[in-house]
C-alpha cells in the first residue's frame, strides 16, 4: 500500500450532506461522472496539440459497464488520466474543501433549488454508492497507475493499480436502494437525457448511446432546413412544425450558442412557462431557463448553451446576475433584429407567421422598452381594406447566425392574400376621411354586422382580436395620444348615418316617424335603462343593414371590463346601454305601418298591437345577441317569443 490517510475536510458529516442535500436528484451522478470523462478526453487532445504528448491518443470513447453480480457500475475513459500527486490534489483536498464551502453557503435554502453543481461532480457518486474506486493512469511518461478507494467515510486508501492503458475508470458499488442503475434501460435513458450531445461516443455493451453532434454548436451555414426541423422534432416530438427559428452564436462579451424556435401557438400552451432547455458545454442542465430568457419570449423553444451562466447558484440569485441579464438582452435584441429583417426582405412570410408570432411581439412591446423600440414599426393588424399583397421570392436558407440575422420559414412557397397593415399606414391612408381615428373589431363573428356596416361606407376596420389585444389597445392609446380608438360596436360614426333634418312631421300626431318609432320601442320593451335611439343607416341596400343594433359606449365598456378583471369575474352586460333602431330598414318601416293599423279592443290590445310589441322585443333580442349570450332562462324566452312571432305572422299571412 502506497498510502493510507484521511481526506482533508473540516467536518465528518460531509458525506451524509452530499447524499441528502447537495443534489435534489440522485440520477445526476451519471451526468457528472460522464462530464468529467469528457473533460479528461478533451484535455488529452489539448496536450497532444500542444506537443506535450507524442503518443497515439486513439479514438476517444467513454465506456459504461454493468456488473449485476457484484452490484457495480463503472465509467471508463481514455483521457488524460491522473498521477498519484494529482489524485491527492484533486480528489482528496480541493473538491472536498470547496464542497464544504458550497454546502455551508446554501444549506437550509431548499426553497431556492440549485440549478447545477458542476465542479463537485465526482462526489455526487456517493449519493448512490457505498464504495467508490478510481483506477487511473496518467499520460505522462513513466507514470504509475493509481488505485483510490473510499467507502463513504473520510477514510481513503491509495495504492498501485494494475491498469496498463491511459485514462480513468470510476467504479461504484451501489447501495441496495440504488440498484436501479444496474438496469441497462435506465442507463440508456439517463445518457439520452443528460449526455446525448456530448462530443464523445458513450458506449454500453458495445452500443453507442448518444447522438454526439450538437446542432447549436455547428455553423449555421453547415445546417440545412431539414437539420433544424429534425432537431426540433427530436426535442419536441409530436408537435407541429415551428414557424421560424434563430441560430444564436456569440463569444463576446459572453459565450452563448443556441437555436430558438417560434412554435405555433395552441390554446393549451402556457405562455408563462418556458420550454427552452439549458445546456452547459453540451451537457444538459435544466428543462427550462426561465431566469435567462426574457419573459415575453418564454413560449419559444429550443436550446441555450453557455459557460457564462453561473450554475452553482439558486434561481433567485440567477435572476439578479448581471451577465444573465445581458444574455437575456442579447437574445431579445437578436429576435427583434431578425423580425425587422424578415419584415423588410419578405413581408409575406412575416405576415404568414403573424397570427402566432404577434402574441410574442405584442407581449414583448408591453414589457420591454428596448424591444418595443426595435419592433414598433413592424406591428401589423389584419384589415378590411383591400391591399395589394406583396410577393417576394423565398430564399433557400435563412437562419440567424453571427454573420446574418435572417429567419428561416418552414413553409416556403406558402403565400397569403390576407391584407395586413401597420397602424401608421392605416392613419396615413385614412387621414382625409377620418383623421386620427381608428375603428377596430375584437370579435369578428359577433361584430360582423358592425364591421360590414363600416365596410359598406368605405370605413376601414382593423381586427384586434387576439387575447392580448385588450391590453395592447390601451398601450396604443398611450403611444398615440392624439388618436381616438373606437370599437365598431361602441358607437356609430356620423359617416354611417343619413341626415334626419328633413324628416316630415305627421300633422295628426305632431311627431316625426323617428319619434313614433322611438316611443313604440320604449313602450314595447319597457326597459327604462335602455336608451332608444333612432337613426337611418346609410346603405344602397337597406335590407342588408341591421334593423337594430345594441351599442355600448367605449368608456362604459372599458370600465365594465376593468371592474370585471379587478374582481376576477366575467364582465356582466350592463342594463344601461343604447338600442339604435335603423329607421331606414324595411322591417322597421313595416313595423311602423303595422302599428298605425292596430286598434284598441276594450281594455286590451288588438292582435295587431300584440304582434307589433312582440316584433319590437324580437328585434331587440336579435340586436342584443351580438353583444351578449343569453342564459338558460333568457334563451328559453327568446325561443318561445320567436315561435309566437312566427305563429302570428303565418296566421296573418293566411287570412
Amino acid at each position: 500500500m502506497l498510502e493510507q490517510g484521511t481526506i482533508s475536510i473540516h467536518t465528518e458529516n460531509i458525506f451524509p450532506i452530499i447524499k441528502k442535500s447537495l443534489y435534489s436528484d440522485h440520477q445526476i451522478f451519471l451526468r457528472e461522472l460522464v462530464s468529467n470523462a469528457v473533460d479528461a478526453i478533451q484535455k488529452i487532445k489539448m496536450v497532444s496539440r500542444a506537443g506535450e504528448y507524442n503518443g497515439d491518443i486513439g479514438e476517444p470513447e467513454i465506456t459504461i459497464a454493468i456488473d449485476k453480480d457484484n452490484k457495480t457500475l463503472s465509467i471508463s475513459d481514455n483521457g488524460i488520466g491522473m498521477t498519484t500527486e494529482e489524485v491527492k490534489k484533486y480528489i482528496n483536498q480541493v473538491a472536498f474543501s470547496s464542497a464544504e464551502e458550497f454546502i455551508h453557503k446554501y444549506e437550509g435554502k431548499a426553497d431556492q433549488p440549485i440549478i447545477g453543481h458542476f465542479g463537485l461532480g465526482f462526489y455526487s457518486s456517493f449519493m448512490v454508492a457505498k464504495k467508490v474506486e478510481i483506477d487511473t493512469l496518467s499520460y505522462k511518461e513513466g507514470s504509475q497507475a493509481v488505485h483510490w478507494s473510499c467507502d463513504g467515510s473520510p477514510e481513503f486508501t491509495l495504492d498501485e493499480s494494475s491498469r496498463t492503458t491511459r485514462g480513468t475508470t470510476i467504479t461504484l458499488t451501489l447501495m441496495p436502494d440504488e440498484e436501479e442503475y444496474l438496469e441497462p434501460a435506465r442507463i440508456k435513458n439517463l445518457v439520452k437525457t443528460y449526455c446525448d450531445f456530448m462530443p464523445v461516443p458513450i458506449k454500453l455493451d458495445g452500443e453507442v448511446l448518444n447522438k454526439q453532434k450538437a446542432p447549436w454548436r455547428e455553423s449555421s451555414s453547415s445546417l440545412t432546413k431539414e437539420d433544424y426541423l429534425e432537431f426540433y422534432r427530436y426535442l419536441y416530438p409530436f408537435q407541429e412544425e415551428p414557424l421560424l427559428w434563430v441560430h444564436l452564436n456569440t463569444d463576446y462579451p459572453f459565450i452563448v450558442n443556441g437555436i430558438l424556435y417560434f412554435p405555433k401557438m395552441r390554446p393549451d400552451v402556457d405562455v408563462t412557462k418556458g420550454q427552452t432547455k439549458l445546456f452547459c458545454n453540451q451537457v444538459f442542465v435544466s428543462d427550462n431557463c426561465d431566469e435567462i430568457i426574457p419573459q415575453f419570449l418564454l413560449p419559444m423553444r429550443g436550446v441555450i448553451d453557455s459557460t457564462d451562466i453561473p450554475l452553482n447558484v439558486s434561481r433567485s440569485a440567477l435572476q439578479g446576475d448581471r451577465t444573465v441579464k445581458k444574455i437575456g438582452d442579447y437574445i431579445a435584441k437578436k429576435v427583434g433584429d431578425s423580425l425587422k429583417e424578415l419584415y423588410r426582405t419578405d413581408k409575406e412570410k412575416y405576415i404568414n407567421a403573424w397570427k402566432d408570432l404577434g402574441t410574442f411581439v405584442k407581449f414583448g412591446v408591453l414589457n420591454d422598452e428596448k424591444f418595443k423600440k426595435q419592433v414598433e414599426d413592424i406591428i401589423v393588424f389584419r384589415t378590411t381594406a383591400k391591399l395589394e399583397a406583396e410577393k417576394t421570392e423565398i430564399p433557400a436558407v435563412e437562419v440567424q447566425s453571427s454573420e446574418s440575422d435572417v429567419w428561416q420559414d418552414v413553409t416556403p412557397g406558402n403565400t397569403t392574400s390576407l391584407p395586413y397593415t401597420t397602424l401608421k399606414e392605416y392613419l396615413e391612408r385614412n387621414k382625409e376621411r377620418h383623421e386620427n381615428k381608428v375603428f377596430y373589431c375584437t370579435d369578428e363573428a359577433s361584430q360582423a354586422t358592425y364591421v360590414e356596416l363600416h365596410k359598406n361606407q368605405g370605413l376601414e376596420v382593423l381586427f384586434m382580436d387576439s387575447f392580448i389585444d385588450t391590453h395592447f389597445i390601451n398601450f396604443l392609446e398611450r403611444e398615440y395620444q392624439d388618436v381616438k380608438f373606437t370599437r365598431v360596436d361602441s358607437d356609430i360614426d356620423n359617416t354611417l348615418l343619413d341626415d334626419k333634418s328633413g324628416e316630415i312631421v305627421d300633422p295628426t300626431t305632431n311627431k316625426t316617424k323617428s319619434e313614433i318609432i322611438k316611443e313604440l320601442f320604449e313602450k314595447s320593451l319597457n326597459k327604462p335603462k335602455v336608451n332608444i335611439r333612432t337613426e337611418a343607416l346609410k346603405s344602397d341596400n337597406p335590407q342588408g343593414t341591421p334593423p337594430a343594433m345594441v351599442l355600448l359606449p367605449e368608456i362604459l365598456r372599458r370600465l365594465r371590463d376593468m371592474n370585471a378583471m379587478m374582481q376576477q369575474q366575467n364582465a356582466e352586460f350592463p342594463e344601461d346601454h343604447i338600442l339604435l333602431v335603423n329607421t331606414a330598414h324595411p322591417l322597421i318601416q313595416n313595423l311602423l305601418t303595422l302599428n298605425q293599423g292596430s286598434i284598441i279592443q276594450g281594455d286590451g290590445e288588438s292582435p295587431t298591437a300584440q304582434l307589433t310589441k312582440m316584433i319590437c322585443q324580437h328585434v331587440y333580442d336579435l340586436a342584443l345577441m351580438s353583444q351578449k349570450g343569453f342564459d338558460a332562462e333568457g334563451m328559453k324566452s327568446f325561443v318561445e317569443r320567436s315561435n309566437d312571432v312566427l305563429t302570428k305572422l303565418t296566421e296573418k299571412a293566411s287570412q
